[in-house]
């Protein structure tokens, strides 16, 4: 019998006074870059247990470091420990979650109760959010997490508003939900399509993608029918060539048609912050540690604004068409609301090769600015030179567009382009900016 004194969460712990944007951080110059724009919190992985193992991910000196930057902000860092345990992955958890406890992590994220069980019992000053990998969609459920201790769940992304509103009338807890970027088009992300084409498995880290391929449809037939039974149909999959003799594969499309994927559209909940808030959503949260440090801060700080923008007046609350307008330029898919009001459709999902939305290439980071000469120190992030026009935009309100001028070196040398990795340059700007506001530039057709 377990022995666990599971720890008791009450009261107002479950309703925050203010909904968190909860941001992702695949390394540590996203973390900053996330919490210099505007997020409450920041979710990163580990180098084990987690399911995104092609990300750039922490140590522990990395996340002690992360985790000291936060605190300075006011910020708290969360470690996503979701992946479902094998027997050879239990072995060195409980030395693994002290070291996460010891470097300051706020809050571990998990989906496997050996995980769930284990933290509790090990480090019971280190809170455990419930993953989404649990596919958490009713108040009951919800209910059960509560009573084994746990202080946050992180619903299931199938949940619509209706059913939040039922959970959160039923059962005192911290709600999370996922509000911004790529959704897996298998159930709450319990897919094995990467197991089955490439012996990666999604749900230990090593998802490779595969509903973004692209796909052809053929159909087995033979050249003056019948169409092949199923029965012959079993017995061709035996062979190595698939193909019983006779047997041609129909194409299901046209040679003009293009190749198909099968993955859902992103989600945007921009335009429904008043809903969320309104329905009692705790933390909202942005998928995407494998996004870049652009994707990162625009869509930060697109939500940041929004969300203290209703808190300050809710009833004179209106949507900004810029706010969108910034996230367009970090779209990588068709954006749509996924299951918050209703169960997408064949509309939701791509069928045809996906079109890379974000127009947009982070340019230069600012550095420094001195008000007397309007001159800006650029540490260049992608080729840009004279005549090109860029925008500026930070987390302070930041945002203009101009042309760009003469550029110098810091020893005040004449430059025909920045053109080299993290090149320090000097450029005068229209308008004042700050340490850590961004330059970007539209990508050449």
């Amino acid at each position: 019998m377990s022995t666990i004194t599971k720890p008791q969460h009450k009261g107002k712990r479950y309703r925050l006074d203010k909904p968190e944007l909860l941001a992702p951080a695949g390394n540590l110059e996203k973390l900053k870059f996330a919490v210099h724009y505007g997020a409450d919190a920041v979710y990163i992985g580990g180098q084990k247990y987690g399911l995104r193992s092609g990300a750039d991910n922490f140590s522990f000196e990395e996340m002690r470091e992360g985790v000291e930057f936060a605190k300075k902000y006011g910020a708290k860092v969360f470690v996503a420990t979701n992946i479902y345990a094998h027997n050879e992955d239990i072995a060195g958890i409980e030395e693994y979650l002290r070291n996460l406890y010891e470097v300051g992590i706020s809050a571990i994220i998990v989906a496997d109760p050996v995980i769930v069980d284990t933290a509790l019992r090990v480090v019971p000053g280190l809170e455990v959010h419930l993953s989404t990998q649990q596919s958490t969609l009713n108040w009951q459920a919800v209910s059960f997490w509560k009573e084994e201790g746990l202080p946050r769940v992180v619903l299931g992304r199938e949940t619509s508003l209706e059913e939040i509103a039922e959970i959160k009338k039923h059962v005192d807890i911290e709600i999370e939900s996922f509000i911004h970027g790529a959704m897996c088009s298998s159930y709450s992300g319990r897919c094995t399509l990467s197991n089955h084409f490439t012996d990666r498995d999604s749900n230990r880290g090593g998802c490779c993608q595969s509903c973004r391929w692209k796909y052809d449809l053929f159909e087995d037939a033979r050249p003056e029918g019948p169409w092949v039974s199923e029965e012959e149909q079993a017995e061709a999959a035996k062979s190595p060539e698939r193909l019983l003799p006779g047997v041609t594969q129909l194409p299901l499309y046209q040679p003009e048609d293009n190749p198909f994927t099968m993955g859902s559209k992103d989600l945007c909940m921009l335009e429904s912050i008043p809903d969320l808030i309104e329905v009692g959503i705790d933390s909202f949260k942005i998928e995407g540690r494998m996004k870049s440090i652009h994707y990162v801060a625009t869509v930060v700080n697109a939500y940041r604004q929004a969300i203290d923008s209703y808190m300050a007046d809710p009833e004179g609350y209106v949507l900004k068409p810029e706010w969108l307008d910034e996230l367009n330029k970090a779209a990588n898919r068709p954006l749509n609301t996924g299951f918050f009001y209703d169960t997408p459709d064949h509309e939701d999902h791509i069928y045809e090769p996906e079109e890379k939305a974000a127009p947009y290439d982070f340019a230069g980071l600012v550095l420094e600015y001195d008000a007397e000469t309007g001159m800006a120190l650029i540490q260049q992030r992608n080729h840009f030179k004279p005549g090109q026009e860029v925008e500026f935009f930070g987390p302070n309100n930041t945002f203009f567009k101009q042309t760009v001028g003469e550029l110098w070196d810091e020893e005040g040398t004449p430059l025909d382009a920045a053109r080299h990795p993290l090149q320090r340059v000097r450029l005068k700007v229209d308008q004042p900016v700050a340490y850590f506001d961004m330059m970007r530039k539209r990508k050449s057709s």
